[in-house]
């Protein structure tokens, strides 16, 4: 029987680590367990992608268009059909995946770090450093992000690295937004006063106590952040200003057969309910994640 405290709460048990009871929880939600098992499938599917597709993504097939030119609708050779060029589009989804997933990652990793680093910069130190930094935080918040990602990437020649680099500059303001005002509230906290008085350094205090308190606040943001960065993405790239053709991303494929909506509506049907899968993944993880980490939710599931 599990030791009970004076609250009547069970006291966890000793030598267990805190990942450990994190993860248990973690995989004690359905929609969460659902969310791993759709980010396991997907991950899954783009790093196998050359060895599961059926065809080469940008091969244009003679047999994969109808007499009049039209795609072809989904048969036993082409499972989801072909696109307007005559090319397979499962195999098209499936490297598309790789591009969703290496944006998702990447310009969500550096968003995170620049966010990050301003606002624990501008929390820590404060006066006249924190003052500009969150000055220049607030006035890139008052820029809507896709019409500013837009500009930057009409501006910059579009590549996969130069989208992943436009959606991090756009999406790091919000980050830095939560980490100044977590690190705002810590650096006044007793035991960061404590270390203080007893004349430990700064950076002492920033790897030993404040990074520690705010990982995961950042493990949930980094979660939450991939599925907000994989639909800018798909985005820019329906709009013609994300990655560019012939590289597959779900974004692109739906802006290259748009035109054949109305005939041929699984062209923009099965990317589009990638994108929603992925997203939806990201998101159920994250929201459980965000309610795991969260030490006011403890001892309540």
């Amino acid at each position: 029987m599990e030791p009970l405290a004076v609250d009547g709460r069970p006291v966890p048990s000793v030598g267990i680590p805190p990942t450990t009871h994190a993860l248990g929880r973690l995989l004690s939600r359905p929609l969460a367990v659902v969310g791993l098992a759709l980010i396991v499938l997907i991950v899954g599917a783009a790093l196998l992608a050359p060895w599961i597709a059926p065809f080469d993504p940008n091969e244009q097939f003679f047999d994969g268009l109808t007499v009049e030119g039209a795609p072809l609708a989904p048969n036993g050779t082409y499972w989801l059909g072909t696109d307007l060029l005559g090319r397979d589009l499962l195999s098209r989804i499936l490297y598309g995946a790789r591009t969703s997933l290496v944006i998702g990652v990447v310009a969500n990793g550096a968003a995170l770090l620049i966010g990050t680093l301003v606002g624990v910069v501008a929390g820590y130190r404060r006066g006249w450093v924190g003052t500009i930094l969150m000055r220049f935080t607030d006035l890139m918040m008052a820029f809507p992000a896709l019409l500013l990602a837009i500009c930057l990437a009409a501006i910059l020649r579009p590549s996969l690295w130069i989208v992943a680099l436009v959606i991090a500059l756009v999406n790091w303001v919000q980050v830095a937004r939560v980490i100044y005002t977590e690190t705002t509230a810590l650096a006044e906290r007793d035991f960061i006063q404590a270390e203080r008085s007893l004349g430990a350094s700064e950076t002492r205090i920033l790897l030993r106590h404040i990074l520690p308190h705010l990982l995961s606040t950042v493990i949930v943001w980094g979660t939450l952040g991939i599925s907000t960065t994989v639909l800018l993405e798909a985005t820019l790239s329906y709009l013609g200003v994300g990655v560019q053709p012939p590289e597959p991303s779900w974004g692109n494929i739906i802006f290259e057969n748009q035109t054949y909506f109305q005939a041929t509506p699984w062209l923009v049907f099965f990317p589009g309910a990638a994108i929603l899968v992925m997203a939806l993944a990201f998101n159920l993880v994250g929201d459980a994640l965000r309610d795991v980490l969260d030490p006011t939710e403890r001892g309540r599931d």
